[in-house]
């Protein structure tokens, strides 16, 4: 069916148009197409357009929202602008997938708060993933440079709500998450990678001293709830303590992460900026224990090799493997690395071999042969150096030789080789020398499982650069610092905004088999684009890439709707 112009020629060489709808039916008689005017509008120079556009705008009510708001010509349409819409596309499907949006409306429901609190969590577990920046910034990147779905825009103050009722149920949440994530991936939580990095502020003075328990959570002030509570360490949230960023002189909080050999992240943790390593994985235990997980091995570094923590780390079942201070002089390490043996390669760059010297714990010395070529290199750098500092020396006077070991002193490097003589000159340690060689590429692990293969103890071990792998994008690609935040409850419901965007990362690179950084930058082309026309406005994607493509199909994530949203005009 289609508008057919009619043309006759006056007497005085003017030209009349009349317009027609016509249709073509097919004649079986003549076997061809035959024009059939439905309807005749008149002369064109004097149409009713009041009428046609009645019974278009009658025509659009058979049609849907998204298709009547582009009947028009596109010279007809206005372009009102366009924000960014692959990433947040791309995040909110996975988000959905893996229910995260149906747990927090659930959970929404026992409350005044609406499914809007919801949305405002995703943006900002969005915003963290694609462009960090702060709580404010982020309001205003929802709706002018980013388009959310059912989300045209966001205050600061839904920001800050929505962070509060988040802070105030974060530990049933990762719980519910890890639940369907475990469900939806077919997680192995068999290995449990465990691991601890500290953020610092940038602020004049530590926070307040307060009362806490056992978790590090601050307990409540009234006198009822004092008297029950269990009894409480004073600390301050942000303080002073051993920086792993080498801010030692900064405010800082502690940070702990659980993740699985695949590197998914399943809990994320909070203490006070003064809490010891050494503490950190007992209480984390203690919460895995709440969620009736399977035989699991607890994999972590050397900070957490205390006899204490590999007692707890036993209890249920469970057991650990854990890396052993080589140079610590302890009798674990002085035995394994005096007993016999023959290295059994596992991997291009791994050997292996383990030693009895415990009736309770085994003992596996891996050796890394190209690590051991990259320490020689190191130590004989360092010796030059240190060589050329202390030559000539045994001439000077005493205070200025003693100036000079004060410098060396502060150079943890130079200062693991030198020797001072009874007399007070400097020399070079050849039996420290020959004692670092022989350590060359090499660490030791403890393992309390007695069925578990030497060969899954070091590769086990080695996965523990999947937390690292964490802390460095949380760092680097989400921003965990700056934090602009001041109280307490803000602050841990960031670092749990942090957990939840770098959940989605890793389903993501695990699916597709590439970088986020990869990833994002090419889902940045897909944008949205909003037009407005006399039957309405209605938002358009651009098309899709061949790549763009296979992510979503790699992630099973059926390819956005050309027409994403439609808002008819009134009265049409």
């Amino acid at each position: 069916m289609f508008v057919r112009t009619a043309t006759r020629k006056n007497k005085d060489g003017t030209v009349v148009r009349y317009l027609q709808l016509a249709h073509n039916e097919w004649d079986p008689a003549t076997k061809s197409a035959k024009m059939k005017v439905l309807h005749n509008f008149g002369r064109e120079d004097q149409l009713d357009r009041a009428a046609v556009e009645r019974l278009v705008a009658s025509l659009c009510r058979l049609l849907d929202p998204e298709r009547a708001a582009i009947v028009r010509a596109p010279g007809e349409l206005t372009y009102i602008g366009s924000a960014a819409y692959g990433g947040t596309y791309l995040l909110d499907q996975l988000w959905r997938r893996l229910r995260i949006d149906s747990i927090t409306k659930g959970m929404l429901t026992r409350t005044r708060r609406g499914p809007y609190t919801e949305r405002v969590l995703f943006a900002l577990v969005a915003n963290r993933a694609l462009d960090p920046s702060s709580k404010l910034a982020a309001s205003h990147w929802v709706g002018r440079t980013a388009h959310i779905d059912a989300l045209s825009e966001c205050s600061d103050d839904a920001c800050y709500r929505a962070m509060d009722w988040l802070h105030d149920v974060r530990d049933a949440i990762e719980k519910k998450v890890f639940d369907e994530v475990a469900n939806l991936l077919n997680l192995q939580v068999d290995l449990l990678f465990f691991d601890t990095t500290s953020t610092y502020f940038e602020i004049d003075e530590p926070d307040e001293i307060v009362d806490r328990d056992e978790r590090g959570i601050p307990l409540p002030h009234s006198a009822d709830a004092e008297a029950d509570a269990e009894p409480a360490q004073r600390k301050a949230f942000r303080a002073l303590g051993k920086s792993k960023d080498h801010r030692d002189d900064l405010p800082q909080i502690v940070i702990g992460l659980a993740v699985t050999r695949d590197g998914i992240p399943v809990r994320v943790w909070c203490w006070p900026g003064g809490t010891a390593d050494s503490e950190l994985i007992r209480q984390a235990k203690s919460d895995m224990r709440e969620w009736t997980l399977a035989k699991i091995v607890w994999v972590g570094d050397r900070g957490f090799a205390s006899s204490a923590n590999r007692r707890y780390l036993r209890t249920g079942d469970h057991h650990y493997i854990i890396g052993e201070k080589l140079r610590s002089g302890s009798p674990e390490a002085k035995a394994a690395l005096s007993r016999q043996g023959r290295y059994q390669e596992v991997a291009s760059n791994l050997k292996v071999k383990e030693v009895r010297i415990s009736e309770s714990d085994r003992f596996v010395i891996c050796f890394n042969p190209e690590a051991a070529e990259r320490d020689q290199a190191i130590r004989e750098r360092l010796v030059t150096q240190l060589s050329e500092l202390i030559d000539g020396t045994d001439t000077w006077p005493v205070t200025k030789r003693a100036e000079l070991r004060g410098v060396i002193s502060t150079k943890p490097g130079l200062n693991r080789y030198l020797r001072v003589t009874a007399g007070g000159l400097l020399r070079i340690d050849q039996a420290r020398i020959k004692a670092e060689t022989n350590l060359d590429g090499k660490y030791l692990l403890r393992c309390s499982d007695p069925k578990m293969s030497t060969e899954d103890i070091a590769m086990g071990y080695k996965q523990l650069w999947q937390v690292e792998r964490g802390w460095r994008d949380m760092k680097s690609i989400i921003d965990l610092r700056p934090v602009y935040h001041r109280l307490e409850q803000r602050i841990r419901a960031h670092v749990v905004l942090c957990w939840l965007a770098l959940l989605l990362i890793r389903v993501i690179e695990t699916a597709t088999g590439m970088t986020w950084q990869r990833i994002r930058a090419e889902f940045d082309q897909l944008t949205i684009a909003t037009f407005t026309g006399p039957t309405g406005a209605f938002a358009q994607t651009a098309e899709l890439t061949k790549l763009q493509r296979d992510i979503l199909a790699k992630l099973d994530i059926s390819a956005p709707k050309k027409i994403v949203e439609a808002i008819p005009a009134t009265g049409a």
